[in-house]
This record gives C-alpha cells, structure tokens and sequence, in this order.
C-alpha cells in the first residue's frame, strides 16, 4: 500500500517543486473553475445605456444577466435591470427611481413594455423624458437583435406611439 502512493505521490511532488510549474497549474485550475461558473450559471453579456450626470453623454455599462430560454424573459431581466439605473455613481438613471415594470409581452417580434406613472416624469437627475425613452428603445434593439418594434406603455395608456418611427 505504501510502494503505491509513493508511486503516486512521488511524481506529483517533482511536478510541483517547481514554482512555474504550480503557477500554471494554479492557473489552469482557475480558468477551468471560471468556465464551469460560466457555463453553469448562463451568464450573458448585455449593454446598458445611461448619461452622465451634468454633460447628458451617453455611457454605457456591461453586465452580466442570466440567459434564459425564452426571449420575454430575456428582456423583462433586462427591463428590470435598466429600470434600476446605473451601477456607476456618476451616471443618472434613465427613469426615475419609483419607476418599475408592470408588464412586458413579447409577440411576433414588438415588444410591449407597461411602465408605472414613474416613468413619465423626468429623473431627479435631470434629463428629457422623451430622450430617455429613445435611449431605452435603441438600446433593446442593440441587445436583442430579435426584436423588430418596442411599443411604450405607462399605466395602461400608449405613448410615444410615433416619435420613434
């Protein structure tokens, strides 16, 4: 049993001797861990559009949103994240903060997004109501190139129905 592991443990312990060699085992070790991480949770890359606070340019964020099979979902993960505004402390949100998502329907490609009231006042920040919906709908487009129109909704009621044709 013995003349076993120390024809085990023997060669291990020669490979690791070496400080290169237990960096890029370290290494490697790691980069298989991230990748299963990655694979198991499903992560996705989406971009989010904000503005700086002060200048109104446009400054974008990545993050990382769980990937589902159905693209409604996709896009109510991504709503709802948009919603929440920035990470960053030097952007503003692109709505204001009490706006949140009453429902969102995706059909034959149009997206149906069913804000609260929140939604038509401008944020605290500063910053134009209707430029902020334009920045929210471009940026839909950008992340979902599946989706053909986005029709706007606060409370129930449209709006914007023709400034973004």
């Amino acid at each position: 049993m013995i003349a076993i592991l120390k024809t085990i443990f023997k060669p291990i312990g020669a490979f690791l001797a070496s400080p290169v060699k237990r960096c890029l085992l370290l290494i490697g070790i790691l980069i298989m861990v991230t990748v299963g991480e990655f694979i198991y949770l499903g992560l996705v890359r989406k971009t989010f559009v904000f503005y700086n606070i002060g200048s109104g340019v446009i400054a974008v964020e990545d993050r990382m949103l769980i990937h589902s099979k159905s693209r409604e979902d996709n896009i109510i993960r991504y709503t709802e994240e948009t919603l929440l505004g920035p990470v960053s402390p030097d952007l503003m949100p692109l709505f204001p903060r009490g706006t949140r998502l009453r429902s969102l329907l995706y059909r034959d490609g149009t997206v149906y997004i069913d804000l609260t009231g929140d939604a038509a006042l401008p944020p605290i920040e500063g910053g134009s109501v209707l430029e902020n919906f334009q920045t929210f709908y471009a940026s839909i487009f950008r992340n979902f190139s599946y989706v053909k129109n986005v029709r706007f909704f606060i409370e129930g009621n449209a709006v914007y129905t023709d400034e973004f044709r």
